[in-house]
């Protein structure tokens, strides 16, 4: 059927598929590297704990059968082997089914992550990697030319990522409709990274302009995706520059570097081929198998059945940002900081060896990417994800979903556990057990031109309160 037959998007293919496996490799190395000081079996959010409250039906995963963090390695591993199979472009020389297996089970396997994870995996990006994981299964391989309507579906999904991020601006906080938001956002954003600094002390007016042109780029740029080419390809041009632009400003994840990767599904081989002659197309495809064919409409069919919820959410005064409408992260919806926090309030938190301390005794915890010593400059660490160092920023945010967990934190602290200070930037004590930690919450800001040839300082802070009180293990033991 020459009707399904994407014959101009090899290029668009190749992207989609090793990107999107790539990001997987970026993922399962956060699980292998995280996943067990957090949410292991003797983590702060322990998964046999969960799967004991929530049935499976409402989070499926691989764990309700079974949880052990040897399983857990297991899952890991082969996740992060096939996803490096299909960056290799291994499984895409075989017949169509072989890339559409590997990649239905990286998504098996990442869901039975992310539908466990909790607190330290509930964000936008994992339902976007799920989703992009799982559309890139009914991409075929080089034997067949992509199927039009997958191309189509993730075009969709850029929609609806970009427009609802859009929208849930346009719709929450003013200072997005008054140009004001980057006055604040590159100061208080969850993970700064090495240029936010020089990104805030931008002019004003640049701001404003940063802001509008943000604007134009989500709510309407996303329609012209779907225009015939060379439109669709000059759209989904203007959406890689502003994520490019983000990726510069800030650490959130693999989520811009994940929708440069997708907007490719716009980009057309004569479009690219006209500014780069090297990605010329190859020769043509043979005829889909029609087992194929219907096995991609079916799929087909079924996700624009789903695509009601979120379109209807974009529809909706009521918008949800980052959420799921069914368990398996299908046609989810999504967005970002509807609501910009005007201040920077982070949470220090502090040991000490002395039994019985004075206020020189205490040393600071250093976090390998929240802010911590003013003079510790932010570093590059996206598209990897520090889920503890998130979680931090939502604990000073004031989010009770937090708070557990970080007592049973303070409490690994306390233990010296290895698998916990390897999640740290440094420990102060050397592996050492202290005889108390404590948090405090601290008001942070930029430094000014002038601090900083000055003190040499990137960020001036001051207490402002006290989170937790001093605690020892006994005493943390008696008070839950």
């Amino acid at each position: 059927m020459d009707w399904f037959a994407a014959e101009n998007y090899d290029a668009a293919r190749f992207v989609l598929q090793r990107g999107t496996a790539l990001v997987y490799a970026i993922a399962f190395v956060a699980v292998l590297r995280q996943f067990r000081p957090l949410l292991g079996e003797h983590g702060l959010l322990p998964v046999p704990r969960f799967v004991a409250r929530v049935p499976a039906r409402a989070t499926p995963s691989l764990f309700h059968w079974r949880y052990s963090d040897r399983l857990l390695v297991a899952v890991g591993v082969l996740g992060l082997v096939l996803a490096l199979s299909v960056v290799a472009g291994l499984p895409q020389v075989g017949p169509p089914w072989v890339p559409m297996v590997v990649f239905l089970v990286l998504f098996v396997l990442y869901l039975s992550v992310v539908n466990v994870g909790q607190v330290f995996y509930g964000f936008g990006w994992e339902s976007l990697l799920l989703e992009a994981g799982f559309l890139a299964a009914f991409l075929g391989s080089d034997q067949v030319a992509p199927p039009i309507t997958v191309i189509v579906l993730f075009r969709w999904l850029v929609f609806r990522l970009e427009f609802g991020a859009g929208l849930i601006k346009m719709r929450g906080d003013p200072c997005w409709r008054d140009l004001t938001c980057l006055y604040y956002h590159h100061e208080t954003q969850p993970m700064p990274g090495p240029l936010s600094w020089f990104f805030h002390h931008l002019p004003r007016p640049l701001h404003k302009v940063e802001v509008a042109a943000n604007h134009v780029t989500q709510l309407a740029v996303p329609f012209f995706l779907f225009a015939p080419q060379p439109v669709a390809s000059w759209a989904a041009a203007l959406v890689v520059v502003t994520q490019a632009w983000l990726v510069l400003s800030g650490n959130f994840a693999w989520l811009n570097w994940l929708t440069m990767l997708l907007a490719f599904a716009a980009v057309g081989d004569d479009q690219l081929a006209a500014l780069l002659p090297a990605t010329a197309s190859p020769a043509p495809h043979g005829p889909a198998p029609v087992w194929f064919t219907v096995v991609v409409l079916a799929v087909t069919a079924v996700l624009v059945v789903l695509s009601y919820w979120p379109a209807r959410n974009l529809l909706s005064p009521r918008q949800r940002m980052n959420a799921s409408f069914n368990a398996f992260h299908l046609m989810g919806a999504y967005g970002a900081f509807g609501s910009i926090t005007r201040r920077r309030d982070e949470v220090v938190v502090e040991g000490t060896l002395a039994a019985d301390p004075a206020d020189g005794d205490w040393r600071e915890y250093v976090f390998k990417g929240k802010p911590g010593p003013t003079g510790r400059w932010p570093r590059q660490w996206a598209p990897y994800h520090l889920r503890l160092d998130w979680g931090m920023w939502f604990l000073a945010l004031g989010s009770p979903s937090q708070h557990g967990w970080f007592l049973r934190f303070l409490q690994r602290l306390l233990e010296a556990d290895p698998a916990t200070l390897r999640l740290l930037a440094q420990d102060p004590f050397d592996g050492a057990r202290p005889a108390w930690v404590r948090a405090r919450v601290f008001r942070y800001r930029y430094s000014t031109w002038e601090e900083l040839r000055r003190t040499r300082q990137c960020w001036v802070r001051r207490e402002t309160g006290l989170l937790v009180a001093p605690q020892s293990l006994r005493s943390l033991a008696a008070g839950r």
